[in-house]
């Protein structure tokens, strides 16, 4: 929406149908009903694809000014069996039974029929509206993929209509109290293993964290050198450089600690001091290994108990710069993380994924039991942006640090930038610098950096040794 006081500029820059529409789009924005201006009109929905070539569901709201906003929800590979459910055709002629085709048809109008006269402003209302339209606690019954695309793109159709950044708005909404901007440390998953990369090692993300970086600017370039450095690096040892669903390499290597040796040796051949400059944090994804009661690590071939794998990663932080270890053991193995705790907590970031699965009940536990110091946040984990808003404030009132994150099948939307910024999460999982769905948060962030100017800063990062 731009004002023009320059008569003559105007005339000789815009055809004469240009200048009409263009006024009367300023005289409708100067003329409209401000109530009117966010009531919901309709509900658009269809079957797109993401990054594995998977149907995933894009919503788009349509304001009664015309407004529109729309969002696309993204699906994991290695999935927290606690999660909330996303709704699937199960129709095996069709993208081998993942289509969503009944979320397009019935789901979405169900909610179309439910939001209609709405105010898109009214985020928590719209939220509340449709979780008890489905009345199940997994979401099961419209799915937790058609409310999440409607949850995110009535947000993002609020803050058009509002005229202020999506971070702001959702500041506006969520976090009013919290004060400044902060742009998030991005974690790089640069070699990937487990369900993300068959073939790898056992283990799921082997991820680089550029900590000492003035800005977030400063922070990407020194994350993408680095991945540049570890392709030339495994060329050099004759490794293939194909890629894995996050856009890490996937190396066919001996054992765990070749790639961690040769993520540190990528670090200093950018020219890097390890510890320092970049740390490492890792996702074991130690559920998808997990069976019968023991820890299988094929690539090493070796069966351990918690407390053995625990010590595994012991020795892995006193040889390696490793501060962040992400579900590290098994989602209901709550003895093995308040023991992995004790062990290391005080010196490295334990996070839980599919352990809290963004819901606040399990959360509540981890909090009680001391389980994890951090907590990784995906919004279609409990399937709509006002609670995830409210785990994320759960999250920091019992002083665990909240990590915004992707998931492996992602889509070019990228809600996640800003609300990392809007909460000041101080960390954002996204990939490596690779792929067009992890590059777009980003870019997102680097836009929102350009735009905060000095008003912002690029966050700290505690657990440095």
């Amino acid at each position: 929406f731009v004002i023009i006081d320059n008569q003559d500029f105007f005339h000789a820059q815009f055809p004469v149908y240009h200048r009409r529409v263009l006024l009367q789009f300023t005289m409708r924005r100067i003329t409209m009903d401000p109530e009117m201006n966010t009531s919901i009109s309709s509900i658009r929905s269809q079957e797109i694809l993401d990054s594995r070539g998977n149907p995933t569901v894009e919503a788009t709201v349509l304001l009664d000014c015309g407004i529109t906003g729309t969002a696309s929800v993204p699906s994991g590979a290695s999935t927290g069996i606690h999660e909330s459910q996303e709704l699937r055709d199960n129709d095996p002629k069709r993208y081998k039974g993942k289509g969503v085709l009944h979320v397009v048809e019935k789901s979405i109008p169900a909610i179309e029929t439910l939001l209609k006269g709405m105010s898109v402003n009214d985020q928590r209302a719209i939220d509340r509206n449709m979780i008890e339209l489905d009345g199940t606690p997994e979401k099961k019954v419209l799915g937790a993929n058609a409310i999440l695309a409607v949850s995110l793109a009535c947000a993002r159709a609020g803050a058009i209509a509002s005229d202020i950044p999506l971070y702001t708005y959702l500041r506006k909404i969520y976090w009013p109290d919290v004060a400044g901007w902060i742009l998030p440390v991005p974690q790089m998953n640069v070699l990937n293993g487990g369900k993300h990369a068959p073939g790898s090692v056992d283990m799921q993300e082997f991820m680089i964290m550029p900590v000492k970086a003035p800005s977030f600017v400063e922070a990407l370039r020194m994350g993408s050198q680095t991945y540049h450095a570890l392709k030339s690096l495994l060329l050099e040892k004759k490794l293939p450089v194909g890629v894995g669903d996050e856009g890490g390499f996937m190396p066919k290597v001996s054992s765990h600690e070749e790639m961690l040796t040769v993520l540190v040796d990528a670090i200093r051949l950018a020219g890097y001091e390890p510890g320092n400059d970049i740390v490492i944090g890792l996702d074991p994804a130690a559920s998808e290994f997990f069976e019968n009661g023991a820890y299988m690590l094929k690539t090493e071939n070796a069966t351990l108990t918690s407390s053995e794998l625990i010590a595994h990663y012991q020795s892995w932080t006193e040889k390696f710069p490793v501060v962040s270890i992400e579900d590290g053991l098994s989602e209901d193995d709550w003895d093995g993380f308040v023991d992995m705790m004790k062990k290391m907590g005080d010196r490295v970031q334990i996070v839980g994924d599919d352990l809290f699965v963004t819901h606040p009940d399990r959360l509540t536990k981890g909090i009680e039991l001391h389980a994890a110091n951090a907590i990784l946040v995906k919004l279609n984990q409990i399937g709509t942006l006002s609670e995830t808003a409210d785990v994320i404030s759960q999250a920091r009132q019992a002083g665990l640090k909240t990590i915004i994150s992707h998931r492996s099948g992602e889509t070019e939307d990228a809600f996640i930038a800003d609300l990392a910024v809007a909460c000041n999460a101080g960390q954002i999982k996204s990939g490596a610098p690779c792929r067009i769905e992890r590059v777009a948060k980003y870019n997102r962030l680097l836009h929102i950096e350009r735009e905060l100017q000095s008003s912002s800063q690029f966050a700290t990062f505690s657990f440095l040794r």
